[in-house]
């Protein structure tokens, strides 16, 4: 029996308004061998998919600029109820206005290992 991928066990939820830049990001994911993605297009659907999960996702890889929730406020609400281990966001604001994002999230104690600017390329 071989041992599973690291990238084969990391449960990621993925949160995107763009149908583009949702499949775009999926793809891009997919090809790096992350099996385990759920994909949701706005923070209502991200929270039902995050109740309704039986144990937190590793990581929440959300936009910033959801039209029904800011991002980060996603991410402090779900780490506060212990729905997430850790998030990234991504967004196409500056990079000083997601640095200043990062500091926020830092200064709150919230789980954001980064950020990543769109479009993606790679990762």
């Amino acid at each position: 029996m071989s041992n599973p991928k690291f990238e084969d066990k990391l449960r990621i939820l993925l949160v995107e308004d763009h149908p583009f830049q949702l499949r775009a990001t999926q793809y891009l994911l997919e090809s790096y061998g992350f099996t385990q993605l759920t994909t949701s297009d706005s923070a209502q659907d991200a929270l039902q998919q995050m109740l309704a999960a039986v144990r937190p996702f590793d990581i929440l890889l959300c936009d910033q600029c959801l039209p029904d929730l800011p991002g980060l406020d996603l991410v402090r609400f779900a780490s506060h109820r212990g729905m997430i281990k850790q998030a990234i966001l991504l967004s196409s604001l500056t990079r000083t206005e997601l640095d200043g994002l990062e500091k926020t999230a830092n200064a709150h104690g919230l789980p954001l290992l980064g950020y990543l600017i769109k479009p993606l390329k790679q990762f």
